[in-house]
């Protein structure tokens, strides 16, 4: 049984008046380094904010995600660009930006759960999530399961899990956009995909090779 269930950024909603038109003019700042988007953004190149929000929707979305269900994760990951785009001003250091995003986010999902409207994972909600072709999971109900099993890890290893296995990031993408060394998150997605390789296991259901792993 395959763990990846894909929900890219291209599956989020958008508000393109607010945080700007994804895709346009995106490709003349393909490669262009975090610092380099951060500054020309703050300019107000709008292909440079898309490209940012191109590139770190994810990363907020895939901690929203371990936090609270998934329809309000869609928003909330909304509400972050929003309010990130007014105050991007205050990052000193463009190469911090994702772990600047990853914060916000994880303040916005802790002042959401609070609130009465927003409640936080419950069973059923991977049923509702996109599918490939080839089936990142098998059925809605294996996902839910597994998904149930990677919610009862520890907090320190569900974010990383969520971010490599449902939202699809490689390590190389989950290190430079959270701002972690590549040996930190190696140590931490082993550990977590052992934890739930075992846990999996005790259920009589493992994790297929491709389904691991830091690369």
């Amino acid at each position: 049984m395959r763990v990846v269930m894909e929900q890219r950024s291209g599956h989020l909603p958008r508000r393109t008046e607010e945080v700007g038109a994804v895709g346009a003019g995106v490709a003349g700042v393909i490669g262009v380094s975090d610092e380099e988007l951060v500054e020309r953004a703050k300019l107000g190149d709008r292909a440079a904010w898309a490209a940012l929000y191109q590139r770190f929707a994810p990363v907020v979305h895939g901690v929203l995600l371990s936090r609270v269900r998934r329809e309000d994760a869609d928003d909330l990951t909304q509400d972050v660009f929003v309010q990130a785009m007014r105050r991007l001003g205050d990052v000193r250091d463009g190469a911090s930006v994702g772990g600047w995003l990853a914060a916000m986010a994880r303040n916005a999902a802790a002042t959401a759960a609070r609130r009465p409207r927003v409640a936080r994972l419950g069973e059923g909600d991977f049923a509702k999530g996109d599918r490939n072709g080839d089936g990142g999971m098998e059925t809605a109900e294996e996902a839910e399961r597994v998904l149930g099993v990677i919610r009862s890890l520890p907090e320190a290893y569900r974010e990383t899990l969520v971010l490599r296995l449902v939202e699809g990031l490689t390590g190389p993408e989950l290190a430079g956009r959270m701002g972690m060394t590549h040996g930190s998150l190696r140590v931490n997605l082993h550990r977590g995909m052992l934890m739930l390789k075992e846990r999996l296991e005790a259920e009589g259901r493992g994790l297929t090779p491709e389904s691991g792993g830091g690369g």
